[in-house]
């Protein structure tokens, strides 16, 4: 079910720039003005030779429309099709890395970057799956706020197809990144440029036979949930760049998010409104990092708190470029960072060790995911990290909720998700 970068689902040639360049956008003022004069020409000789019953029918047309976006939950289609869903939220398409992969990489043979096996999933009621946690993601508890239905199904996985797409489709693969040179250190791993290229060829065309409908149509009632860019940072940049300088980072996070800005604009001229963008959590807290009795590592922390920095200013500039699109930053820096500053205070007893046995590399492992077969804590729900870089179902949980209806402007941006399904796109 994999598309090869230079392939589509039927094995044809594409061009590069369906990948990389996006057509871009330009919002030309005097145009507007130009258009509304005119449909305002329209409109007045339309109006003058309507009878008032045909004028009656075009108010009632008009309010119909209208109504779908107030801030009550309604039918935006067939009940089949709508049944289960928040506010009229039909379900997810994520992209991203291991913080949101529900189990792609499971489909790649020569990725080192798995989570199928214990004590992955270990309270998770289908046990592992390729989820990075002990239990379920952030994505997982997203979907419960919006009493979706059923669980969001892995891309790669052969039967996500048909109705099993209607609720949203999950292309996020661990250890890749925004770049697509990031994660080859852990073999193959999916690149954001491909996973929305894997939305385009197949899921787009089949969601719309499902749905009956366009895609520009279908997809403003779908969340677009992005969650990248740490590994560009630990798998590329600081690999490549171990004595970094603040400016060759500032330049490398410009470069970073401006291809981000880049690959949302693809998705945008798919038809895709609302957007979720997950902050970079604290890089220089995790325990592969910290395993050897260190504070938080500043210069790792840095460089995500400029990505997330750029990343939440990115939101105030795609609203003017992406006119009729919406948007939500969830800041899961900060509610980690808080949570590491003061655990007890919120519910967590160890926020420095992994809850699972790591494999080292002298172990044949990374050093950052959990050992094949291995074991876990037995309080799990009192440890802020599962393995060396990932979090616990327990975080997961928080961050989750917070980002759905949390009121601080410092943890969601602008809004929370609860008012970013409720808010009206075109």
């Amino acid at each position: 079910m994999f598309l090869k970068s230079d392939e589509n689902a039927q094995g044809r040639s594409l061009p590069y720039n369906y990948i990389s360049h996006p057509i871009p956008f330009h919002f030309d003022k005097s145009l507007v003005h130009q258009t509304r004069n005119n449909v305002a020409k329209v409109i007045s000789l339309i109006l003058n030779k309507m009878t008032p019953s045909k004028l009656l029918f075009l108010c009632l047309s008009l309010l119909a429309c209208f109504s779908k976006c107030s801030t009550t939950s309604h039918d935006i289609s067939s009940t089949a099709y709508a049944k289960g869903s928040s506010a009229g939220i039909k379900g997810l398409f994520i992209f991203g890395s291991s913080l949101v992969d529900n189990g792609n990489n499971n489909f790649l043979q020569d990725s080192m970057a798995k989570a199928d096996y214990l004590p992955y999933g270990i309270d998770f009621p289908l046990g592992p799956t390729g989820r990075f946690t002990n239990g379920k993601n952030v994505i997982d508890l997203l979907g419960d706020h919006l009493n979706l239905p059923s669980l969001i199904p892995a891309f790669a996985d052969p039967s996500t197809k048909g109705s099993k797409i209607v609720h949203g489709v999950n292309y996020a693969s661990g250890a890749s990144g925004i770049l697509d040179d990031t994660g080859l250190i852990a073999g193959h791993v999916i690149s954001l440029s491909q996973q929305i290229r894997n939305f385009e060829k197949v899921t787009l065309p089949e969601l719309e036979a499902q749905s009956g409908s366009r895609s520009r149509v279908v997809l403003p009632k779908y969340l677009f949930v992005v969650g990248t860019g740490g590994n560009d940072y630990s798998f590329n940049y600081f690999l490549r760049n171990p004595n970094s300088n603040v400016s060759d980072l500032e330049v490398f996070t410009a470069n970073l998010t401006a291809s981000l800005s880049r690959q949302l604009k693809k998705l945008f001229n798919l038809g895709a409104r609302k957007f979720v963008l997950m902050s970079v959590n604290p890089l220089g807290c995790s325990p592969t990092v910290t395993s050897n009795g260190l504070a938080c590592v500043q210069g790792l922390n840095r460089a995500a708190h400029l990505f997330n920095t750029h990343l939440k200013s990115l939101v105030d500039v795609l609203k003017l470029e992406m006119p009729g699109s919406a948007f939500v930053f969830v800041n899961s820096y900060k509610i980690i960072r808080d949570i590491i500053r003061n655990p007890n205070s919120k519910g967590f007893k160890d926020a420095s060790r992994s809850c699972c046995e790591v494999a080292s590399v002298n172990e044949g492992g990374n050093g950052i995911l959990c050992k094949r077969g291995g074991g876990a804590c037995a309080e799990r729900s009192s440890h802020v990290y599962f393995d060396g870089l990932h979090p616990t179902e327990a975080v997961n949980a928080q961050i989750a909720s917070k980002a759905y209806e949390s009121g601080l402007k410092t943890e969601v941006y602008p809004t929370n998700i609860k008012n970013l399904v409720k808010s009206c796109v075109f």
